[in-house]
C-alpha cells in the first residue's frame, strides 16, 4: 500500500498552478489581507493580467482566480513561483493591488498555501512537502470542509489533517458517509484533481450593499438584505437559474469580515426564499450593536432553473407570491428596473455594487 507522503508527493510534484487572491494594496494599514476586494472593473483588469501569462484561468469573485500556468513555463523561462512574482508586481504596480499567491500542484493545495500566506507572499509548496504542509493543520483547514463536518471529525479526534489522512477510508465514511468520505479522505492526503476550468459558467453572482455610514441599526441592515435578494433574484430569473445556497459577508468598520453560507432547502431563485435565508444568516450572527460597514449576499451553486425541482406546498400565499414576482419580472423588462421595486430601495440612499461569477 502506498504510503501518505508518497500519495501526497504524487498528488502535488509539480507545482504548476497558483490561486491568487487580490486585495486593494494600502486599505487597511500593514495588514493588507484586511483591504478591500477589488471592485468590478479592477478585478476584470486583474483577470486580464492573468491572461498575459496563461489562457487556462478561472475566475472565483469577487476577488481570487485559480490560473494553470504548466504552458507558461517555457515561454517565461521561469518556474511557476517566478511567474507568481511577476504576477505579484504588476498588480501592485498598475493596479494597486496586493497579491498573496499560493503556488502548488493542484487547486487544493494552492489555496491552502495562499490562506496560509502573509498578505502579498508568495508561497510555494513543493511536491516532496506536501505531507509536512498539511499535516498539523485544523480539518476545518480543508477546503469544502464546513463547520458541521469539521465538528462531527473533531468528535471522533480527527482534529487535523494529519489524522484524518491517518484513518482508514472506511472510518471516514462511516462518520460522514460514502461519497463526502472518500472525498474528505483524498484532500487530507493533498489529492486534487479538479483541473482548472477557463470560461467556465457562471457559479455565482452577488451584490453589495455598502451604508453611508457605520451601521449600527439591524432593522437598517435587514432592509438592505430584502434589497439585495430582490436584486439577486431577480438577476437569477433572468439569466434562467437557481441558487442552491447563499453566503452572506458582513464587513465591519475596522475592515474585518463575517462570511457564512447556507445551502437552501431546493434551489431556487424565489425572491422571497432567499430574503428568508438572508435574514436568517443576519440573525445567526448575534451582531447586537456591531459597527457595520458593507453587507453582500451571493448566490452559489447555481444550476439551470429548469433542472431545479420545486417542492409542491398548495399554499395560496405561496402561489399568489409566485404570479405577483413573475407579474413584476414582466414589469421591470418593459418599464426598466425602477420600475417596481421593494420599499427598501427608496430608503435612505447607499453605494450599490454587483459582481458575477466565471
Amino acid at each position: 500500500m502506498t504510503g501518505r507522503g508518497g500519495a501526497a508527493a504524487g498528488a502535488g510534484a509539480s507545482a504548476e498552478m497558483l490561486y491568487v487572491r487580490f486585495r486593494a494594496a494600502g486599505d487597511g494599514g500593514p495588514d493588507g489581507d484586511r483591504g478591500a476586494p477589488p471592485g468590478e472593473e479592477t478585478y476584470e483588469q486583474l483577470l486580464r493580467l492573468l491572461g498575459q501569462f496563461t489562457p487556462v484561468i478561472e475566475a472565483l469573485p469577487p476577488d481570487a482566480a485559480l490560473a494553470d500556468v504548466r504552458g507558461a513555463l517555457r515561454y517565461f523561462e521561469r518556474d511557476a513561483a517566478g511567474i507568481a512574482e511577476l504576477i505579484r508586481l504588476r498588480a501592485l504596480a498598475w493596479y494597486g493591488v496586493r497579491c498573496t499567491i499560493g503556488v502548488a500542484g493542484n487547486p487544493l493545495l494552492a489555496r491552502m498555501a495562499a490562506q496560509g500566506a502573509a498578505p502579498g507572499e508568495v508561497r510555494r509548496v513543493p511536491g516532496d512537502a506536501v505531507a509536512d504542509f498539511l499535516d498539523r493543520k485544523p480539518a476545518a483547514a480543508l477546503h469544502g470542509v464546513g463547520p458541521a463536518t469539521a465538528r462531527a471529525l473533531c468528535a471522533y479526534g480527527l482534529d487535523s489533517v494529519g489524522r484524518i489522512a491517518a484513518a482508514p477510508p472506511a472510518t471516514l465514511q462511516r462518520i460522514l458517509g460514502a461519497k463526502a468520505g472518500r472525498a474528505v479522505y483524498d484532500k487530507a492526503r493533498g489529492i486534487d484533481p479538479s483541473p482548472v476550468t477557463p470560461n467556465a459558467a457562471a457559479r455565482s453572482i452577488g451584490a453589495e450593499h455598502r451604508f453611508a455610514h457605520d451601521e449600527l441599526d439591524p432593522d437598517r441592515r435587514r432592509r438592505a438584505l430584502l434589497s439585495l435578494a430582490d436584486d439577486l433574484g431577480a438577476r437569477l430569473r433572468g439569466s434562467g437559474r437557481a441558487a442552491r445556497a447563499l453566503t452572506l459577508t458582513v464587513r465591519y468598520a475596522d475592515r474585518s469580515t463575517t462570511t457564512r453560507t447556507r445551502r437552501l432547502p431546493e434551489p431556487t431563485a424565489h425572491g422571497p426564499a432567499l430574503t428568508d435565508a438572508a435574514y436568517a444568516l443576519h440573525a445567526a450572527l448575534g451582531l447586537q450593536r456591531a459597527r457595520v460597514r458593507s453587507v453582500a449576499l451571493r448566490a452559489e451553486d447555481l444550476c439551470r432553473a429548469e433542472l431545479a425541482a420545486r417542492q409542491l406546498t398548495f399554499d395560496p400565499a405561496e402561489d399568489k407570491a409566485r404570479r405577483i414576482e413573475a407579474a413584476v419580472d414582466r414589469a421591470r423588462e418593459r418599464f426598466g428596473e425602477a420600475a417596481v421595486r421593494p420599499a427598501a430601495k427608496l430608503a435612505q440612499p447607499y453605494s450599490r455594487s454587483a459582481y458575477r461569477g466565471p
